[in-house]
């Protein structure tokens, strides 16, 4: 039988960068629908190391990733290449090329989809630069295509990340701290530009994130972490301040 295109199960995942002191101490979730699931905890928990470890930016330690029918853990070559294809990613420092338009930005989601000559060469096809341009005008950049990374804003930036993601055609969406850079009204805009798409491709986005008001907002489902460990995982109306109080420590930062 089939999985769905959106399903992703992480097994017991764990990482350590140091022997003896993991960051990841056995991580347990599946996503099988479509939205915004929001990972919160505090800095230091492993929500950035957990998504590097589902894209292989970094090997983990220990545990399984199915995604796409296999196991990211052990993907290697060809293999990792062609599952990345399908994983967008959103940084929170955008991680664009600064020398290059905003259009050329855009295009380099599709370069998992070519051989080493096209990539060198640059040589997308009609078809490509086409929705390049459409994704460009979903995100509202249209009119800033042919300038420079290195001018825009970062919300701006952010925007770009998202049309690069979505141009590789994902099957999910990752993004760290996508906001967390941004005033209060662009990263609201972030977060329904990543919630659009979502829907409109009928995809998961798992989005790390600090502030749990926007994730109680947008996100159809919370992830809580704290120090390696998964506390919460459900609706966001269901998490209660004992929940915050376990997942951040303490309770003098609440309302």
């Amino acid at each position: 039988m089939s999985v769905a295109k959106n399903f992703l199960e992480i097994k017991g995942l764990k990482k350590e960068y140091v022997a003896g002191n993991p960051i990841l101490k056995g991580v347990d979730f599946t996503i099988d629908a479509p939205g915004i699931i929001a990972i919160i905890g505090p800095s230091g928990t492993g929500k950035s190391t957990l998504l590097r470890c589902i894209n292989r930016l970094i090997d983990p330690s220990q545990g399984q990733i199915i995604f796409d029918n296999a196991d990211v853990c052990q993907a290697n070559g060809k293999q990792l290449r062609q599952l990345r294809r399908h994983v967008g990613m959103v940084f929170q420092e955008y991680n664009l090329v600064e020398r290059l338009t905003v259009i050329e930005n855009v295009l380099t989601g599709r370069l998992g989809y070519m051989s080493s000559w096209q990539a060198w060469r640059r040589n997308y096809s009609q078809q490509d630069i086409n929705t390049a341009f459409e994704l460009l005008e979903a995100v509202g950049l249209e009119a800033h295509a042919n300038k420079r990374a290195d001018s825009l804003s970062g919300g701006q930036r952010q925007r770009v990340g998202i049309a690069r993601a979505v141009m590789q055609d994902p099957h999910i969406i990752l993004a760290d701290e996508p906001t967390s850079s941004l005033d209060p009204k662009t990263a609201v805009e972030i977060m329904e530009l990543l919630e659009r798409f979502a829907t409109e491709k009928k995809i998961p986005a798992l989005v790390n994130m600090h502030d749990v008001k926007l994730a109680q907002r947008f996100a159809q489902r919370i992830i809580g972490m704290s120090n390696g460990y998964v506390v919460y995982d459900g609706a966001p109306e269901g998490i209660t301040d004992e929940h915050l109080k376990q997942i951040y420590g303490g309770e003098s930062w609440l309302d």
